[in-house]
């Protein structure tokens, strides 16, 4: 299932243009009782109240209608290098990739009951290289210690604006520079992205054809703004300059939800 409903994406640009219902609907002509129950899941507008939305809020009104009628969702297949694992009691995910030889992997975003995720590395079993941290958020990072204990030769890696979530471990981390790349195997790279927005520190991972975007970008949304200095502004910002600049083909794991790809989001996500 997609990550955010029609309710979510409200909410969403409601909190990060510091707009509410009174004020939306003095734009629009629209009920701002209305306005709260879409926000609310407890209704849905028509086509015609859905543009009207849009165009207050800065949403593009025909893919704004699409996620409103439930007319789109991505079928995206996971990259034959990537497996999934949950991030139970957290509704996030967690990935792996690895290269060639089926041996050497790096972990994206630790989180939820160890246990999951160390007997996801022993299934290959991997030898793991790094620890890929998005951001600072409980769900993307609190199991960071457990696996770090088991794997004390993998390498974390984390933007320093974020690192203090996961304590004395951030002295460990390597800091996140954006544009800059890692080394995986004698010839591949994963390259590091800054991407602020939803946290000060969010970043995403590019290896080839694959990124890991953490809760900056996800299938039809983006995340929500809560950075200390970073704004909404900055995570639409963000993804257009430095993800919608990838190649249309590039496929997109996204820390809630669905893959999807590049050239969906451009066609389908409202927020573009």
């Amino acid at each position: 299932m997609l990550e955010d409903d029609f309710g979510d994406i409200l909410r969403k640009t409601k909190m990060g243009l510091r707009l509410n219902d009174e004020a939306i609907a003095e734009r629009t002509g629209l009920s701002s009782g209305d306005i709260k129950a879409w926000t609310n899941g407890k209704a849905l507008p028509s086509d015609d109240q859905v543009r009207a939305l849009a165009g207050a809020l800065g949403l593009d009104p025909g893919k704004l209608a699409d996620r409103a009628a439930s007319r789109w969702e991505p079928h995206v297949a996971l990259p034959d290098n990537v497996r999934h694992h949950p991030h139970d009691p957290h509704p996030s995910n967690g990935w792996l990739f690895f290269l060639e030889d089926g041996r050497t992997a790096a972990l994206i975003d630790p989180a939820g009951y160890p246990r999951t995720i160390l007997n996801a590395i022993a299934e290959g079993p991997y030898a793991l290289r790094y620890i890929l941290i998005t951001h600072k958020h409980a769900d993307h990072c609190d199991a960071t210690a457990d696996v770090a204990h088991a794997f004390p030769d993998a390498q974390i890696v984390m933007h320093k604006a974020d690192a203090s979530a996961i304590g004395p471990l951030a002295s460990r981390a390597l800091p996140i520079v954006d544009g800059d790349e890692l080394p995986f195997g004698d010839a591949a790279h994963i390259r590091m992205l800054h991407t602020p927005g939803h946290t000060d520190g969010s970043s995403c991972f590019l290896f080839r054809s694959t990124l890991f975007s953490g809760d900056t970008l996800f299938a039809g949304s983006v995340g929500g703004a809560y950075g200390d200095k970073s704004t909404y502004r900055d995570i639409l910002d963000s993804v257009r300059t430095k993800l919608f600049s990838l190649d249309d083909t590039t496929v997109v794991m996204p820390g809630h939800g669905p893959p999807t790809t590049i050239a969906e989001e451009k066609a389908h996500n409202p927020f573009f």
